[in-house]
């Protein structure tokens, strides 16, 4: 049995006088949702971090942070009257 050779992955550019510019790579983004989707058949879907919590957390800062607009246009207000 022979192992396949893997491919190097390169992130770099030459210009026209041969300087190399190299930056990172980053590796490719996934979720496992077999684990979420197991945590939801025994109920325990709503803690760690899940999709449900991750939309909840990113509401519960945008209502903060539209509360703390608000409160600071209606002392805006109340100072100018």
């Amino acid at each position: 049995m022979t192992e396949k050779p893997t491919k190097v992955r390169t992130a770099f550019t030459k210009d026209e006088r041969g300087i190399l510019n190299n930056w990172a790579i980053e590796p490719k983004m996934y979720f496992d949702d077999k684990e979420e989707k197991k945590a939801e058949e025994q109920g325990e879907a709503r803690f760690g971090m899940t999709k449900y919590t991750e939309l909840l957390n990113g509401r519960m800062a945008v209502i903060g942070i539209s509360l703390l607009v608000l409160t600071m246009i209606g002392i805006t207000l109340v100072a100018i009257v």
